[in-house]
């Protein structure tokens, strides 16, 4: 019998063979999308997989370099936590530069902290052409409050109470200090030529809330 004209046996099976083979490559390529769409058809019918927002405990963002969401988390442990974000803002905007350290307060009232001998956790020191604003956050007696209200009017101060704290402010001249006491805790501040707008009473809030 005669063969059927124009078809090659082995050009056959070697064409045969290579389409197998870059069939098999494409099928080890396609292995690791495997898992991602999966995923794609999961999110198409049940929605999105839930995501940790900016600023929570899923973000590994640094911090410090921003002012936390609220100091109602806790006691703040840093300049940034002391802050909310108006604050922050009118701050940078200034513009001014912030130190921070573990510096005893600024004040005049040099024999009050001898006294009360705060434990300062931290102190925000802030630079700007128009002045300077140092605040301090630290440790004290519970009774500091009592103790400030009796102590420092004698040095100009003014005290009252505010809530469950003394609040003791002085102005002279370009200075205004304010010294906040309750609870354990001790928040001043000294506004040398430059005075943030309700920079006392929102740091305050950030503290005692």
């Amino acid at each position: 019998m005669a063969r059927v004209g124009g078809r090659n046996a082995v050009f056959a099976w070697v064409v045969g063979i290579g389409c197998a083979a870059i069939i098999g490559a494409l099928a080890i390529l396609a292995i690791p999308l495997i898992p991602a769409s999966v995923s794609w058809v999961g999110d198409a019918v049940q929605g999105p997989s839930a995501k940790p927002a900016a600023g929570t405990a899923g973000d590994t963002g640094a911090t410090g370099s921003t002012p936390s969401t609220g100091a109602s988390a806790g006691l703040p442990t840093e300049c940034s936590q002391l802050y909310d974000e108006a604050i922050w803002a009118a701050l940078k905007f200034t513009p001014a530069t912030l130190s921070p350290s573990k510096d005893t307060p600024t004040t005049t009232a040099t024999q009050l902290v001898a006294a009360l001998r705060p434990q300062v956790s931290f102190t925000c020191s802030w630079r700007a052409d128009a002045g300077t604003v140092t605040t301090t956050l630290a440790t004290v007696p519970a009774d500091a409050g009592p103790i400030a209200a009796a102590a420092l009017p004698g040095a100009g101060f003014t005290c009252a109470s505010e809530g469950e704290r003394t609040r003791c402010a002085r102005t002279d001249g370009a200075l205004t200090e304010t010294i906040e006491a309750g609870g354990g805790l001790w928040l001043s501040t000294s506004e040398d030529g430059w005075h943030p707008s309700d920079y006392v009473s929102r740091t305050a809030k950030r503290v005692w809330g």
